[in-house]
């Protein structure tokens, strides 16, 4: 499967200014959950390529997850989707280089990233956290580049009300899924993470208005 290593996928907030401008500059559609989720919905941060084109971002619902040591991650209650562009092979903005492919694996692997990043386990020393992160970063990523893998198992879920297989992954941290939307230029794939919420009832749909998500 194509992916795409995680010193590239980090990515970058886009632009300055209102959150939600990184997010009007993007040439593909966000998804979001559907019009079933009645709760808060709120605005993360876009992922940019070197030249400033918009290729990832996400768009979080419920309540907004904290890291703090004193905070019980059982009190979080809170979905996140991840759109990503559908990007063939292609060279990078400057010709020194080649861009991989993004796939369903690129979602994985972003929405695995993104549940570790809300994520501080129990009994864990502060100066400790991030060599934890960097390990449990790089395990999600070999994840992701594994959805066939007995790690993951598939679920359906609606997309714009059509039911669209995804796979699924959980852990002592919460959940993780990933799939595509549609398929040729404009198409994207769609990654979620949460805790809290179960993922068995969720729904996707293209988000009509994204400056709704501003807070």
């Amino acid at each position: 499967m194509e992916t795409t290593s995680p010193t590239v996928e980090r990515g970058v907030s886009a632009g300055v200014g209102r959150k939600v401008d990184g997010y009007l500059l993007a040439a593909f559609p966000w998804y979001g959950l559907d019009e079933a989720f009645t709760g808060s919905r709120w605005l993360m941060q876009v992922g940019t390529a070197a030249d400033g084109t918009v290729e990832h971002g996400a768009t979080g619902h419920g309540e907004e997850p904290t890291i703090k040591v004193e905070t019980a991650q059982g009190t979080d209650r809170f979905a996140v989707v991840v759109t990503v562009a559908s990007r063939p092979v292609r060279r990078s903005a400057d010709g020194t280089g080649v861009l991989e492919a993004t796939s369903v694996s690129t979602a994985a692997w972003l929405a695995g990233a993104g549940l570790l990043s809300q994520t501080w386990p129990s009994q864990m020393d502060r100066s400790l956290r991030q060599d934890w992160l960097d390990q449990q970063t790089m395990l999600a990523w070999e994840l992701a580049d594994d959805l066939d893998g007995e790690s993951w198992s598939e679920l359906t879920l609606p997309v714009d009300g059509v039911p669209t297989p995804f796979r699924y992954r959980e852990s002592e941290y919460g959940w993780v899924l990933a799939g595509s939307a549609s398929e040729g230029p404009d198409g994207v794939h769609i990654g979620a993470y949460g805790r809290g919420m179960s993922a068995y009832g969720l729904g996707f749909a293209v988000v009509k208005d994204i400056t709704a998500y501003e807070t």
